[in-house]
């Protein structure tokens, strides 16, 4: 869909036009607000009414805050996809100029949708236009920012939609090396031999029964004039059966979203490359894919890191941890002087159960940068809460056998003794810069919510784009 910012003075004529509504006595047309009290129209979100005659469609909102008008705008825009007309506009009131980056991503995110393996699709070209008394710079700057970060959320979305036949390890490192070529990154690549030359056998263990071979890669984004050195760390399970500690059947359906964290790690490096931030990244993705088979690693086994602690495995399903205990330390050994080190992952279904299943989990030992983290996720649009670290559940995740066990001894504390697990593999100069982000609830649900549609949401770019700018400011 076409986006553009127009003066009024342009005087173009259009389909249909938006009216956003939170009052129905502020409706100026007075037939349109008695056909609406008559269809009983209710000013509450995710309310949308076309009507025909007026070329109208109303979406209600209940508030003046992101999510509200988001959500109102995406509610408009389905309704608009859903007609065969091609172009509509909004005009911008002073209220609604001021809430600019809401409409604009409530537009774009509301209108997509995911038919890649439909037989019948439907191409449509259509127009949105917000018109204005007059254009100014700052309006131009919001609708840009907001498509280039809205575009990488709705890549995301495509990545973590993609079925597990067609997104192996190896397609990372295609969707990889393409962001490298089109921004001029530096892009490095280890194969299976790599993993055991740099001791990464952790990893190396998970993906060795599948006949993927697991990949670890490392872009590079360096401005000249860097004010900030970031590291993004990200779990890619491009599929998780289990390994040997199989899943139930039901439970296997939606793996193909286990590789959210890397897909977010990504995409928001394009993001800061396309809107070259002063920020130096560094993305580091573990592509892996956990399968049954003769050469799958076991529970009992004693895997050893690259920093040499040793791990006890006593369930092969909690294998996105293992991943990332390796990259983690690999980033750490390899670049030098960084300011943060963050991960991301769908990590444990014990954070859906604990915050529900629209909520970032945040943990980390930096309790300013833990809150910081939750501001900027709020701001951009995504729900996120932090999750203590304590000193008894520690004790939850103690082997007698390895330095540590790869799942705890209870049942309770799951997402927390996770967070806990990755801790050990952060070294002590760097457990104030790190931050782990449990993203298993949002980044893949399996029922429309607001703008986010069913299936991947792109869950962790928004924040991370905030999160980064905030540092910067």
């Amino acid at each position: 869909m076409k986006i553009n910012i127009l003066e009024i003075s342009k005087n173009k004529d259009f389909d249909l036009e938006i009216v956003l509504v939170n009052n129905l006595n502020q409706i100026e047309c007075e037939k349109d607000r008695e056909i609406l009290e008559n269809l009983e129209f209710k000013v509450k979100d995710e309310t949308a009414v076309l009507l025909a005659q007026s070329k109208k469609i109303y979406a209600s909102f209940e508030e003046f805050s992101y999510d509200s008008l988001a959500i109102a705008m995406a509610t408009a825009i389905k309704r608009f996809n859903s007609t065969k007309y091609k172009s509509i506009k909004l005009l911008l009131n002073s209220n609604l100029k001021d809430n600019f980056k809401a409409l604009v991503e409530g537009a774009i995110l509301g209108s997509y949708s995911f038919d890649n393996y439909k037989s019948e699709k439907e191409i449509k070209k259509q127009e949105l236009a917000f018109v204005v008394e007059d254009k100014d710079s700052q309006l131009t700057t919001i609708l840009k920012e907001s498509q280039t970060i809205c575009e990488a959320v709705n890549s995301a979305r495509d990545m973590v939609n993609t079925a597990p036949a067609d997104f192996t390890p190896k397609s990372f490192v295609k969707e990889a090396q393409s962001i490298a070529k089109e921004f001029e990154l530096d892009c490095e690549i280890l194969g299976e031999k790599d993993l055991e030359k740099q001791k990464m056998m952790s990893m190396h263990s998970v993906g060795r029964a599948s006949i993927h071979e697991s990949q670890l890669i490392h872009l590079k984004y360096k401005p000249k004039k860097a004010i900030k050195k970031v590291v993004l760390v990200g779990k890619g399970l491009t599929y998780d059966s289990g390994g040997l500690s199989l899943k139930p059947a039901d439970f296997m359906v939606t793996m193909k979203a286990d590789k959210s964290g890397a897909v977010a790690v990504l995409n928001t490096i394009k993001v800061i490359a396309k809107l070259k931030l002063p920020i130096e990244v560094h993305a580091i993705i573990g592509a892996v894919e956990n399968m049954i088979g003769g050469n799958a690693y076991k529970p009992d086994d004693i895997l050893k890191v690259k920093n040499g602690k040793t791990i006890e495995v006593r369930n092969t399903d909690a294998e996105g941890r293992l991943v990332l205990a390796d990259c983690l330390c690999y980033a750490q050994d390899e670049i030098k002087d960084f300011d943060y080190i963050f991960d991301y992952a769908t990590l444990t279904g014990a954070c859906v159960v604990g915050v529900g299943q629209y909520t970032t989990g945040i943990m980390g030992n930096n309790e300013i940068l833990k809150r910081n983290a939750v501001l900027s996720a709020l701001k951009s649009g995504e729900y996120a809460t932090t999750l203590d670290f304590n000193r008894y559940l520690k004790k939850a995740i103690k082997s007698e056998v390895a330095d540590i066990c790869n799942v705890a001894n209870t049942r309770y504390g799951g997402a927390i003794t996770a967070g806990m697990f990755l801790d050990n593999f952060i070294y002590d100069e760097n457990k104030e810069k790190w931050i782990h982000f449990d993203i298993a609830g949002p980044a893949y649900v399996e029922s429309v919510w607001g703008y986010n549609p069913h299936g991947g949401s792109g869950a962790g770019v928004r924040m991370t784009i905030k999160f980064l700018q905030n540092l910067i400011d």
